[in-house]
């Protein structure tokens, strides 16, 4: 496949223009002009882009790419040894953040969902990011951290009465326990999210609704795996999902 149709093919399925983001969103190195393996992952780290050299990868994808806003633009340390990597082996990364999060069915909250098996019905916050739902059933706060801990393999952050019943969530992937109190808002009797903050602990205690911090990477790990598997189905490119682990 050439390089500038998939470009245009993501930047369209995931609807780059939509979005006010911290990094820009889709081809951030240029590589070869055709792709025909890809390596996936949630983080264009080393460890990452070593596998995908090891793979004869011709592009990378990942959720959390380079070029971060306010971030230092020198190439030195770290990041030149990321971009040398790419260039030296004539490797394309493309990165969606957002654009990823947001989308109806191949997105992070999406897969989310799909993965835990609860209902969405609305969505909140900035750029519609939030998403709300039901549960298929309700259950006890435990309940729902431990089947959270079955399915991401690691041990959620539960905030909130164990045996505290749950009918209505809210859900946002990765970074997002500043949406917290528009969760609440929202009438909710939790909010899942990857990470958790000081204040976190406190707007649990005093409103009442529980919060799981289930991982930052845990929970985005299912958007980029569910993009490549459709970019393999519609076009017959090798996709491959690349697990580097991390704890946060």
């Amino acid at each position: 496949m050439e390089r500038a149709e998939l470009r245009r093919y993501l930047d369209t399925l995931l609807d780059v223009a939509r979005f006010k983001d911290y990094c820009p969103n889709g081809l951030q190195v240029e590589g070869r002009a055709q792709v025909a393996r890809i390596v996936c992952g949630v983080t264009a780290s080393q460890a990452l882009l070593d596998a995908a050299v090891a793979r004869g990868a011709d592009a990378v994808l990942v959720h959390h790419g380079y070029f971060w806003r306010g971030e230092d633009g020198c190439i030195t340390g770290l990041r030149r040894r990321r971009l040398g990597t790419l260039i030296a082996n004539d490797i394309n990364l493309f990165a969606y953040h957002l654009p990823l999060d947001a989308h109806p069915e191949l997105g992070n909250n999406a897969q989310l969902a799909r993965l835990m098996g609860w209902l969405p019905e609305g969505r909140f916050g900035e750029q519609d990011i939030g998403w709300t739902g039901r549960l298929a059933e309700g259950e006890t706060l435990d309940a729902l951290a431990r089947g959270a801990a079955a399915r991401l393999g690691r041990e959620p952050l539960m905030l909130g009465d164990p045996g505290r019943r749950i009918e209505r969530i809210a859900w946002c992937t990765g970074g997002a326990q500043g949406y917290f109190e528009q969760a609440i808002a929202q009438g909710v009797d939790c909010f899942v999210s990857g990470e958790a903050s000081e204040p976190t602990t406190h707007l649990a205690r005093e409103s009442g609704v529980a919060y799981l911090g289930i991982g930052h990477h845990a929970s985005e790990r299912y958007g980029v795996k569910a993009l490549g598997a459709h970019l393999a189905a519609a076009f017959g490119i090798e996709a491959e999902f690349v697990e580097v682990d991390n704890p946060v």
